[in-house]
């Protein structure tokens, strides 16, 4: 069915009043030529909350926000559909109760038979959940927008430090401390950028429900303990002075000990790195009723009152140091109430305005104590290396596998390099190494098939398989687990950590058994 325009003023009128009484999705207003309400559709009375009886004979600026009357917005609209035919507009509106709504709305004017201004009719549709869509997408915009260019700015510094310093060595000779100071900032800057990475690839997998808490029971004081052993050196750089308070007794929780001591890390981090030298940072935990209260206070640089609601959230940032060169991605914290809910607790911020300090409190359930129950210990390996050893390096990015090389040959270790799959099987048969440091993607054939290759050659069923990879997830390491590796590495590796692992072997290449 089609819809004729109206041909007389009495069509025009039936079709007014059939729209004023069955439209219930538009607010529809007709005025007489001043802006007086004549009638109010039942479209009007559900979004505006009016009945037409309380607005009849009003005009219709009640329905503008303050802001709008003061600017002489009804008139405005008036006088250009006067003038143009037609004025549109999306703005906000306000209701009887006073709350308020975005409305896309049009104004047209009526004339009579003869051409005179009759009056108008205002058309209105709350449009505020599209408004609010379009809003926190163009936040999310905004925040992606400064994201990348606050990633940019801090890839980009380690960066270039790393480059100076490869260009110093180039030029050489150097004296040994040159070099020390070079090989220390290589370090450091490198473990910067590996701390940027985890960071990043640690939200997303929370976030997409990939990571699993390995949950045990454990004493909360082992894990303060290690966090304060893993931020010391960051505390006495900038000459600050720590306090802990603990109870003497252990509070006992079921909860993952790595992910729970990243928790405590990253509140001691922030709180050093937003105190100025020689500030005061304390760690105190009491227990009340069934929870752990762990609290970590500064009296440093503050958070400002509109940004504690958002402190938690990605790539988010307090503007706290004046400068902002503290750097980072704004990631520490989103992990930190992440975490602490998945172990079904719960973390809050506090400060009482920027250069007043600021306080973080974890809240986490306990458990009972059983008598006679200690604590797990971990396994410390040494840190020295192990006896001389055969390696083969499997890598097909030349100048990793290089590096590597060199530094297990200065360590004592007889290296032996691979750049493709078929190659590492070629070598391993014929060498025997004790260990394989072998990357997943690898050419020809990849990391996978390489080790289970290995695997079904009983000549190198004692061999040590270390994968390295740039995945780290739960996913990636049972993989690497079922394809036979006894270990999981995420690159840049570790070398320390590959010390550790090489000292496990014994003389024989028997592997110690360290699927960790």
């Amino acid at each position: 069915m089609s819809l004729q325009p109206p041909k007389s003023q009495q069509e025009t009128d039936e079709l007014a009043r059939v729209l004023l009484e069955n439209v219930k999705d538009y607010a529809i207003l007709m005025l007489d030529d001043t802006g007086k309400i004549v009638s109010w559709n039942i479209g009007a009375e559900r979004i505006l909350g009016y009945q037409e009886a309380e607005v009849l004979g009003k005009d219709f600026c009640q329905i503008f926000t303050a802001h709008d009357n003061e600017k002489r917005q009804p008139e405005f609209e008036l006088r250009e559909a006067r003038e143009k035919g037609r004025a549109e507009d999306e703005r906000w509106h306000v209701r009887k109760d006073g709350s308020q709504f975005w409305a896309s709305g049009v104004v047209m004017p009526l004339w009579n038979d003869e051409g005179t201004l009759k009056g108008f009719a205002k058309i209105l549709r709350d449009i505020t959940d599209r408004k609010r869509m379009e809003d926190s997408l163009a936040e999310a915009n905004q925040r992606k927008d400064e994201f990348l260019a606050m990633l940019s700015h801090e890839l980009r510094n380690p960066l270039a430090a790393i480059s100076n310093s490869a260009q110093l060595l180039r030029l050489g000779p150097h004296d040994p401390s040159t070099v020390e100071q070079a090989t220390e900032l290589i370090q450091r800057q490198a473990s910067m950028l590996t701390g940027l990475v985890n960071d990043l690839l640690d939200v997303s997998r929370i976030s997409s429900g990939k990571v699993l808490l390995h949950r045990g029971r454990v004493a909360l004081n082992d894990i303060l303990q290690n966090a304060v052993q893993a931020t010391r050196s960051q505390i006495n750089e900038r000459n600050h002075h720590l306090s802990i308070a603990a109870p003497v007794e252990s509070i006992w929780l079921d909860a993952d000990p790595v992910r729970l001591e990243q928790v405590v890390t990253n509140l001691l981090c922030n709180a050093a790195k937003y105190t100025e030298p020689g500030g005061r940072i304390s760690l105190t935990v009491e227990l009340e009723g069934n929870q752990a209260v762990i609290r970590v206070k500064d009296n440093g640089t503050g958070i400002q009152s509109e940004m504690l609601p958002k402190i938690f959230e990605p790539f988010v940032q307090a503007d706290r140091s004046l400068d902002r060169s503290q750097g980072g991605l704004g990631l520490g914290l989103t992990l930190v109430r992440r975490l602490v809910e998945m172990h079904g607790g719960k973390v809050e911020a506090s400060s009482e305005g920027i250069g007043r300090g600021s306080e973080f409190v974890v809240r986490l359930p306990t458990i009972p104590e059983v008598i006679g129950l200690s604590p797990d210990v971990s396994r410390r390996l040494s840190n020295s290396p192990g006896d001389h050893l055969t390696i083969l390096v499997a890598e097909d990015n030349k100048d990793t596998a290089i590096g590597l090389s060199r530094l297990l040959t200065r360590v004592g270790h007889t290296v032996h390099i691979a750049h493709s799959g078929p190659a590492a099987i070629q070598l391993a048969t014929k060498e025997v190494p004790d260990a394989i440091i072998l990357d997943i993607g690898l050419p020809g054939m990849d990391g996978f098939q390489v080790a289970r290759h290995i695997r079904g050659q009983d000549q190198l069923a004692k061999s040590y398989l270390i994968a390295v990879t740039g995945y780290g997830s739960e996913e990636d390491q049972r993989r690497t687990h079922e394809a036979g590796f006894d270990a999981h590495m995420v690159k840049p590796a570790d070398f320390d950590r590959i010390q550790q692992l090489l000292s496990s072997l014994n003389r024989s290449g028997a592997a110690a058994q360290d699927k960790r």
